[in-house]
């Protein structure tokens, strides 16, 4: 069997062919192997809003942003994803806590 990183690279390779659909697939099943995979719920939730479905790519970009609390790119990425998604209010909200992290602690 694969490992998550093998998959991961099995992942990317069918997006990089065109084939979005098996590659999301493919980061699915990783999740289910590695339900931590940052990299796999980052690239699900980039994946998944390109192909429409909204509240899955919410889901997998909000959990980047709970394994990885500390890095402001996740909620970047999150706060983009929300955008995408028409979601105004949670894309700024983002957007701030993204900001607050790359300022350190207020007063500090």
């Amino acid at each position: 069997m694969a490992t998550p990183d093998e998959m991961y690279d099995e992942a990317d390779a069918l997006k990089e062919q065109g084939d979005l659909e098996a590659a999301v697939a493919k980061l699915k099943e990783l999740v289910e192997v590695d339900p931590n995979h940052v990299l796999a719920h980052s690239a699900l939730g980039v994946h998944l809003q390109k192909l429409g479905q909204v509240d899955d790519a919410i889901k997998h970009a909000c959990k980047v942003a709970e394994l990885e609390p500390t890095d402001a790119f996740s909620f970047t990425q999150l706060s983009v994803i929300y955008m995408r998604c028409g979601r105004i209010q949670e894309a700024e909200d983002a957007m701030a806590k993204a900001r607050e992290i790359q300022m350190g602690p207020a007063g500090g």
